[in-house]
């Protein structure tokens, strides 16, 4: 009986981290290709930022891919200078990412500084204001655009 139970522990551990294995998977199969796509080269095959084609600003995301990019290669001084909200950004959704794996394995609900009900407006605050410095027209805030 005890080989079966644990068993079934195991059955029910597995099950419970499909979703974050998937959304792990994704994550890789991104990078990869991201890293192929290499979206530092101009004219590669990535897309151009629509709001950067169309209005001529660079909106929150972009240079979010060469961000990427450059910490794939190991380069954390061309991430920040790619996207240095982008990169903050990242850090956080890899802290949610391991919380929410977490408590899927233990089957507890751990709550993340995601299910904060200020989270939303912080980082609505936050983004709007990185959209605005990144496109002020005079120095030091010109070195942000991409």
């Amino acid at each position: 009986m005890i080989s079966t139970e644990a068993g079934q522990a195991t059955d029910g551990r597995l099950a419970r981290l499909g979703s974050p294995l998937l959304v792990g998977a994704l994550a890789v199969g991104t990078c990869a290709a991201v890293w192929l796509a290499d979206p530092t080269t101009p004219g590669g095959i990535l897309p151009v930022c629509p709001t950067k084609a169309l209005l001529g600003v660079d909106c929150p995301g972009c240079g979010t891919l060469r961000m990427i990019y450059s910490l794939l290669h190991g380069d954390l001084l061309a991430a920040v200078r790619f996207n240095a909200l982008g990169l903050v950004a990242l850090g956080l959704l890899a802290v949610a990412y391991g919380t929410w794996t977490y408590g899927r394995a233990t089957g507890r609900q751990i709550r993340g500084w995601q299910h904060h009900r200020w989270s939303p407006f912080i980082a609505l605050a936050l983004v709007s204001v990185w959209f605005v410095v990144r496109n002020l027209p005079f120095a030091p805030f010109t070195a942000l655009r991409v």
